[in-house]
């Protein structure tokens, strides 16, 4: 996580998170910690929130039956856990995610299994219509606990300059 202090006051300061479009380099990795085990509890609740009534995803029978052998954790989980571990480091300060793309699911995730993550920054450019802000294109991929890499996936963000991001203008 990138955190930085910020003056607000005397002897006081404001923890802020994320980066701003100076702050990214092409070619530069971010290492996403801490990991995440994925418990049955978060594979059924995000399935059933999600109306995905694929029985590979909670039914223990089914899925024992399967080419798995066993409950198969919700590809939408791993997408959403691997973004969200990202969060922090690459995208805190985003106006807005612009969209995914590329998404490849190349090894299956079960419960019990911890993901890791990291981002890789692809391409940065100022925005031609907004002159505060800018966009920047990362890779993320999700890794199990043996190194195994689960999902790929590319995301584009607008990203504030410094001094632009909404947390500069809040005062509370």
């Amino acid at each position: 996580m990138v955190a930085e202090a910020k003056p607000v006051g005397k002897g006081r300061y404001r923890e802020s998170y994320g980066r701003y479009l100076e702050d990214f380099s092409v070619g530069d990795v971010y290492e996403h910690r801490p990991g995440r085990t994925i418990t049955e509890s978060d594979n059924t609740w995000f399935t059933l929130l999600t109306m995905n009534q694929h029985p590979l995803h909670f039914d223990k029978e089914y899925g024992a039956k399967s080419e798995f052998g066993q409950v198969l954790v919700n590809s939408c989980l791993t997408l959403s856990l691997v973004t969200g571990m990202s969060v922090s480091d690459v995208s805190q300060k985003t106006v807005a995610n612009l969209g995914w793309n590329n998404v490849k699911l190349t090894a299956p995730v079960f419960i019990g299994d911890t993901i890791y993550a990291e981002s890789e920054v692809l391409s940065i450019r100022e925005s031609k219509s907004r002159p505060t802000q800018g966009i920047v294109n990362i890779r993320s991929i999700g890794k199990k606990q043996d190194g195994t890499v689960v999902i790929s996936f590319e995301r584009a963000m607008l990203i504030p300059k410094r001094g632009h991001a909404v947390d500069d203008a809040i005062d509370y």
